[in-house]
């Protein structure tokens, strides 16, 4: 490769470059629904920020119905801590630090209930 001035320059494959540029981008709905690692860190460590609760259920794809179910509280309950009205603490707290550790856990919970 000839670089800047005439100098010729090495360039250097990275494992793995390759599989980088071969992934699509991600959609709009998908950059959406994407959670933060800042917003994970926080409520793996219990320190939830206002919005961090309905950033969560979005990252698992589930309604609030769904969301709620899953983790076995109320709807009434899942919208208060949505719209930072009441903090979720103790066993609430406790549910949603496992939600965003295991999402996973979460979906395969409510399509078994299905």
């Amino acid at each position: 490769m000839v670089g800047h001035e005439g100098r010729t320059a090495t360039v250097r494959r990275v494992s793995g470059a390759s599989e980088m540029s071969d992934r699509e981008e991600l959609t709009r709905e998908e950059l959406a629904r994407a959670l933060t690692r800042a917003q994970r860190k926080r409520i793996i460590a219990g320190t939830l920020e206002p919005g961090d609760v309905a950033a969560l259920r979005r990252f698992i794809c589930l309604t609030q119905e769904q969301f709620a179910e899953a983790l076995g509280i109320s709807v009434h309950t899942l919208r208060n801590w949505e719209q930072d009205r009441v903090k979720p603490d103790g066993p609430g707290l406790a549910l949603l630090r496992i939600a965003a550790r295991h999402p996973r856990i979460v979906r395969e919970n409510i399509d078994s209930a299905a």
